[in-house]
Order: structure tokens, then sequence, then C-alpha cells
């Protein structure tokens, strides 16, 4: 069954929520993948690495349009012929992936946490990750958005074949005038380890003892919707039900509450750690681990800890 994977590749770099997907289809079928980006070939030859067996690289659209994408993936599908069709369930999966489902007419798959099992039968999270749902599809072709952070990534040694693929995806809907690239060492969506923060840190002069710990682990930092709102970090960094969604490996809560709008947006993270000064906090009964303290005592002694550990390795 042949899959074909999209990935953005506009700023000329390639996500591992974008490596996931192209493993992901690998172990459904041979995987040819589909991109709009302006990125050197020998960058796309090494998504052999993770299963790709041809890449197409449509060099023409410069924007996130959602019309054109879907455009560009449709005509990409009808000439390799794919039953499977898989997007990250990223900003541009959530916006061109149902598209394409309705113009292929084919089931959708949204947000994919594990592979098919052997009746064909998909596990999403539902409620927002409350409860996990089974999803069959019964037409020819499925479409599938796959949560980050859902598999375990295994990187061989392959190269993948690259060719120029062109295609009639119209003219855009609008016009992008300018661009802000997120930066800093760990981008948020795609990080492993998270230390986020909320008013318990009681301004932003103090955000220092979060990033020195998020520095410690490699980790990327986050905070909750008030710190957000009230301009104390910037909205990339809001996970929650009506920010980011995000499934890290270990989730640090420092100073937050754990209302249900963030538990919302944190809840598919692996190990969950929280540190509160009130035994009371919500937050705590979704902890795997939880320490009731203050965040001005807990959070040094614990990054020298964590570094007192890492120079004996």
């Amino acid at each position: 069954m042949s899959v074909l994977v999209y990935i953005d590749t506009l700023h000329g770099t390639i996500s591992k929520n974008a490596n996931e997907a192209i493993f992901y289809g690998s172990k459904i079928g041979p995987v040819t993948v589909l991109t709009n980006g302006s990125i050197a070939a020998d960058k796309l030859a090494a998504l052999g690495n993770y299963g790709a067996s041809k890449v197409l690289v449509h060099r023409g659209l410069q924007s996130h349009d959602a019309a054109q994408l879907t455009k560009l993936v449709v005509a990409a599908a009808g000439v390799t012929g794919a039953k499977t069709i898989v997007f990250s369930q990223d900003l541009n999966g959530r916006a061109v992936a149902p598209r394409v489902s309705a113009a292929l007419k084919a089931g959708l798959v949204a947000g994919a946490i594990a592979l098919p099992d052997a009746n064909g039968i998909y596990k999403v999270n539902v409620f927002s990750g409350k409860a996990a749902g089974n999803v069959k599809v019964n037409s020819p072709v499925c479409v599938i958005n796959l949560t980050p952070n859902s598999i375990m990534l295994e990187a061989g040694s392959a190269a993948a074949a690259v060719e120029e693929f062109s295609a009639d995806c119209g003219a855009p809907s609008y016009t992008v005038k300018s661009t802000q690239k997120q930066e800093g060492d760990v981008l948020l969506p795609e990080a492993e380890v998270v230390v986020s923060a909320g008013r318990g840190l009681k301004g932003p002069e103090n955000w220092g003892i979060v990033e020195t710990l998020a520095k410690t682990l490699g980790a990327a930092t986050a905070c909750s919707r008030p710190v957000a709102d009230i301009g104390w970090r910037p909205h990339h960094e809001h996970v929650g039900q009506t920010g980011l969604a995000i499934r890290p490996n270990l989730y640090i809560a420092v100073g937050i509450s754990g209302a249900i709008q963030h538990l919302a947006g944190v809840n598919g993270s692996k190990v969950i750690v929280v540190i509160n000064t009130d035994p009371e906090a919500p937050f705590f009964k979704a902890a795997d681990y939880g320490i009731v303290g203050d965040a001005f005592d807990v959070l040094p002694k614990l990054n020298a800890e964590i570094q007192k550990l890492k120079s004996q390795n």
C-alpha cells in the first residue's frame, strides 16, 4: 500500500515531527514524501534514514495557504496512487488534512497516536486527551494526522531519490508580508522535556530559575495562559486548550494550579512533575510526581542535583 507523507520545509529545516510522520508512514507501506520548501537536496535525500524511498519537491509555493497546499497534495496523491496520506498534527496538518479528506472523499483519522492494529483500527485522543477512541476507515483512501511524539523514532542509513514535482495549485488567497520564526535551543512543539511555569513565579523577573533548569535538562520552556496574557512570557510558550498541545516525555509544572484548560494541553505527557506550595492544587491529581514546596527553594536545589548527576556520567 503506497503512502504519501506531506512535510513542511519552507524554512529550510526538517522538524522532528516531520521525521516521525515519515517513519510512521513507512510502517504502513512504501513512502513518498511531498514537500514545497526550498531545502537542499542532500537534506531531502537523508529522509531515507526514516523510511522515505522518494521525495517530491515543489518549489513554487512560498506560503502556508491551505487551499494551495490541498491542491498540491491531491495532485501528488493522484500521481503516486497513494492510498494513505500522512500529515503531522501541526498547524498545516490541521488545516490541510481535512480539506484533502473532503477532496478525495477519504476517511480522516485526526490525531492518531499509534499504528493501525491488525484490523486496520487507529487509536486517537478524544475529549482533549482525557480518553482514547478507535477509528476505522472504510474508504479506499485514508488521511491521517499523526500526533507528535506518539511513536519512537528509529533512524537507519538509506538515501531517498529526490525529484522535482510541479502542480497547478491556483492563486494564493492571501499575501504574506513578513514572517517571524520561533527561536531557541529547543522548540516547544518538538521538545521531549518541558519546564513550564505559572503565576506562582510572581513576576517575569524570576523566570531565570526556570530557564536555568531548562538549560540543564536540555528542555524547552513553557507557561500557563495567564502568564502569557499579562505579558510575562511570549504567547508562543502558552500551553493548554487555547494554546499549544504538547506531548513531551517529561513535563515539569512550576507554580501552576492545573486548571482543566491547562491540563488539556499537557495531559499527553509521558511523565508529569508538579511543584507547588499548595498541597490542594488540582494539578497534583494528574501528576506522576509532586513536590509541595516553594519554587524559589526547590528549583535551585533540583538544578544543582541534576548538574551533579550529569557531572558523574
